[in-house]
């Protein structure tokens, strides 16, 4: 790859507030590069990068960019934004414009331990324990989350030492622009089917992503998928197993549900005990998770004592299985699920739990994803004893699939679905009762449902 910062000394970033830029500013910004940056809302994001020093424009125009010699924009950023119209017509004249998975590829190449998490799932929750099993270590790691971690205030970190961990997605092979030392592939199941079209292309990308690891390869090896791709990639790198079943080099042994909330087993590697884990977080997938955090933290060199200390501390990234307030004997929870597979995940973990009833409020994402996984998304979401649909969110789409979240909720018995955010929160309300639990779930802007009814309950208690 071009390393298009090599003499670059001043980088624009429009839409410096979003979740993925803000980590790559923190880090250029402590390796002297000068920043400047946009956005459209005032956010707590934009006051950190202030603080930090960095000039912040809010609201985008061509004339932003003057003087930059390096602009990245992201995926998010549309089309006709003037910054990025005027970003095209510089980039012919000599100025680079990057798309932020380019400008982390570089990153990562510039740290030698780069752990680089991958999988159709869980790569959130496990980039955040590993995050924190570093720094339990006493080890000052950068760290490029995709989601918020309260241990570090955001979605990410700038260190100075050499380890370095980052979430790997898949989603239009953007992982394939970064190089990792250790990577973990936690599952590949079939998801943005929009892009890859069939499992084949997938697994290939996948196999493409082990290639490019140099040091360890951390796999499922309870996947089948996974491990089908690991074993025909030819990497050099060493590969590490991990899963429920002694045939891995890492599985757990003696799972207790403590509390609702805590659980705790035995890390085995190699048919021994390591050591017991406590982990704050529901759900015995993230028991799994934990697993595959600690299997890169060890091959990596981190202490056993580092592991234990870093997962006890976690309680959960935001926006995963996060629990917002208890109000009249209700509890409200987040959950960034949206593919059939962490959906059906999140609401056994849920039913598990001692809650009278467990409500899925969902806000489908994609026209393409909800048409192709229909039946799937009807199953996963039927674990729950009450499920409340929002419409679908097209988000990059149009609807040229025809799909409304009406053929969702007729495969789902006893299934509601509404319009509106405001009709969905006063019809879940209408009908909690104490001891119930409701999850709002989807990757989209759901989260503003749980904030409605959080507040109508505490206006009516």
């Amino acid at each position: 790859m071009e390393n298009f910062l090599s003499g670059k000394k001043h980088v624009h970033f429009i839409g410096i507030g979003g979740s993925g830029m803000y980590p790559l500013a923190q880090i250029l910004h402590t390796k002297g590069y000068y920043l400047t940056g946009s956005d459209n809302n005032e956010t707590a994001t934009l006051q950190a990068v202030r603080e930090m020093g960095i000039p912040v424009m809010l609201g985008q125009r061509r004339e932003n960019i003057e003087g930059a010699d390096c602009i990245v924009f992201s995926a998010a950023i549309m089309e006709d934004n003037p910054e990025l119209i005027a970003a095209r017509e510089a980039a012919k004249h000599g100025v680079k414009l990057a798309e932020r998975s380019e400008l982390l590829g570089l990153v990562t190449e510039q740290f030698s331990k780069a752990m680089c998490v991958s999988g159709t799932h869980g790569k959130t929750t496990t980039s955040s324990m590993l995050t924190m099993i570093l720094l339990a270590a006493g080890i000052d790691a950068s760290a490029v989350i995709g989601g918020k971690l309260r241990a570090i205030a955001g979605s990410g970190r700038a260190g100075k030492s050499e380890y370095m961990v980052c979430e790997a997605c898949e989603f239009k092979d953007t992982f394939l622009h970064l190089f990792p030392n250790i990577s973990i592939v936690l599952n590949i199941d079939n998801d943005h089917m929009d892009y890859f079209k069939n499992m084949d292309n997938l697994k290939r990308s996948f196999g493409k992503f082990c290639n490019m690891t140099t040091d360890v390869i951390v796999a499922n090896g309870d996947d089948r998928n996974t491990m089908e791709v690991v074993g025909k990639c030819g990497s050099k790198a060493k590969i590490v197993t991990f899963g429920k079943t002694p045939g891995c080099d890492f599985y757990a042994e003696n799972i207790m549900q403590i509390s609702d909330f805590h659980r705790q087993f035995s890390l085995m590697h190699n048919g021994s005990e390591l050591c017991t884990i406590d982990i704050h977080v529901p759900g015995e997938h993230n028991v799994y998770n934990a697993v595959a955090a600690c299997a890169a933290a060890y091959s990596a060199g981190i202490s056993v004592d580092a592991l234990k200390k870093g997962l006890s501390e976690f309680t959960g990234a935001m926006r995963r299985f996060e629990k917002l307030a208890e109000i009249d004997g209700v509890t409200f929870v987040d959950d960034y699920g949206h593919h059939p597979a962490e959906i059906a995940a999140t609401l056994k973990t849920a039913k598990a739990m001692s809650f009278k009833r467990v409500w899925a409020v969902h806000q489908p994402f994609t026209y393409s994803r909800t048409a192709m996984l229909l039946d799937e998304f009807a199953d996963a979401l039927s674990v729950a004893d009450k499920v409340v649909l929002t419409e679908i969110m097209g988000s990059r789409e149009k609807n040229t699939y025809n799909i409304y979240a009406k053929n969702l909720a007729e495969k789902i018995g006893g299934c509601v679905w509404f319009s509106t955010f405001e009709e969905v929160a006063k019809y879940v309300t209408d009908n909690v009762q104490s001891g119930d639990l409701v999850i709002t779930t989807g990757c989209g802007d759901v989260y503003k449902v749980a904030d409605m009814m959080i507040d109508i309950m505490k206006n009516r208690s």
